[in-house]
């Protein structure tokens, strides 16, 4: 259960001049919107507005598949990749902490597919803790998507970081509450992960 305080760490930061809009439009709705204007009909056609007009509105708007941690220090053969379907797996990862070679470059990507209507200012948060106390927190912008038009997922590559070191960064396990939540408050996916810091991957 969150506390207040956290719900506000996983709350995004405001878009300036941006205002929640209470009337959703359908992906139809969205392709006769300004059906003349020429630049207009290009942006939502990357999008994939137009050719996933038929998408049925039924199930979650947005599936987020995994989370990848990539580095090029990486041993060969060797990925870190969260299954954010399993739950079991889920489970598995907050009592068993994915290990992260301290101070190098890595980073992260996110797979989700959008299932059907337009999804704006979406985002990816990340709020991290050691002994409770927080000590990171990221906010990734993924963007806005509508369905895409051969069916498959989008990936976003985020930009890369660098992992903390040192005997201090290394004592203890890090738990990770992450969150992909869009411009309107809607949450299309929160869970939470823990990571151990060590000399070697």
């Amino acid at each position: 259960m969150s506390t207040p305080h956290e719900e506000d760490d996983l709350r995004p930061s405001e878009t300036p001049g941006y205002k929640p809009n209470d009337k959703k439009l359908s992906p139809e709705e969205y392709a006769k919107l300004d059906a003349e204007d020429e630049s207009l009909a290009r942006w939502k056609a990357s999008l994939g507005i137009g050719a996933a007009a038929t998408a049925t509105a039924s199930g979650p708007k947005v599936t987020v598949f995994t989370l990848e941690l990539d580095s090029p220090t990486l041993p060969p053969g060797k990925t870190i990749k969260l299954d954010l379907t399993d739950t079991a797996h889920l489970s598995d990862l907050k009592k068993n902490p994915v290990n992260i070679k301290e101070g190098i470059e890595y980073n992260v990507r996110i797979t989700f597919k959008v299932n059907h209507s337009i999804i704006s200012g979406v985002r990816y948060i990340q709020v991290v803790k050691r002994a409770g106390v927080k000590v990171d927190k990221m906010e990734q912008m993924l963007g806005s998507y509508g369905p895409s038009p051969d069916g498959q997922p989008y990936t976003k590559n985020f930009d890369p970081e660098e992992s903390p070191s040192g005997m201090l960064a290394r004592s203890g396990t890090y738990q990770v509450r992450s969150r992909v939540i869009d411009d309107d408050g809607e949450v299309y996916s929160d869970f939470e992960w823990a990571f151990k810091l060590a000399k070697e991957w």
